[in-house]
């Protein structure tokens, strides 16, 4: 395949144009959300041009997913399964800001109203999450109680990042993650109710 398109200081090097495509996607996708984030944005902010953004990633809505599956199976990696709601937990209470609006959660949060990106929110997070907590119950509704984890963690994040509502937009995160955590250990016998995640 021809590097006719590649930046001078990342020839030869795709893996790290690809990293840098995928790191600028998601920033901007946390940003704006999925229909205000133009490819045109992302190709300037990884310091590319789009026709090479589109051989990596096909087109805008294979971009996203790649976004939203990068940060949240990084997040799945860090740990074990039984700390994985205090990380998730932790992201979502992070202060609203750069580092904060960088992260996959806002993504997901600001693109959950648009057709693809909601598609794309359900099959990357839903599955893998569900069964990673899912595991941590002996209960016969098992992945329902995940799913009623996530969407409180979802509207968690909504509440407090997206509409910046209080008092939760400026709740003290360790007393947010106490309430969780603690309601959490009812639902999932054996989750990690250590915050933050070590």
């Amino acid at each position: 395949m021809s590097d006719q398109y590649e930046p001078v200081g990342r020839k030869r090097d795709a893996a790290a144009t690809r990293l840098a495509i995928l790191a600028a996607a998601q920033q901007l996708f946390a940003e704006r959300g999925y229909e205000r984030a133009t490819v045109r944005e992302i190709a300037a902010r990884a310091g590319v041009n789009q026709a090479l953004l589109f051989r990596y990633f096909g087109n805008k809505d294979e971009l996203f997913r790649a976004s939203i599956a990068d940060r949240g199976r990084r997040v799945l990696e860090e740990g074990p399964a039984e700390a994985l709601l205090g990380r998730l937990l932790a992201r979502a209470l992070e202060p609203t800001g750069s580092a904060a609006q960088a992260h996959w959660l806002q993504a997901a949060l600001r693109s959950s109203g648009h057709d693809e990106g909601a598609a794309a929110v359900r099959r990357e997070l839903g599955d893998e999450y569900v069964g990673a907590l899912s595991a941590l119950t002996d209960g016969p509704d098992a992945e329902l109680r995940a799913d009623l984890l996530l969407a409180w963690l979802l509207g968690i994040g909504l509440v407090r990042s997206v509409h910046r509502r209080d008092p939760l937009a400026s709740a003290d995160p360790a007393a947010v993650a106490e309430h969780v955590l603690r309601a959490a250990r009812v639902l999932l016998e054996r989750v990690d109710v250590k915050f933050p995640p070590t």
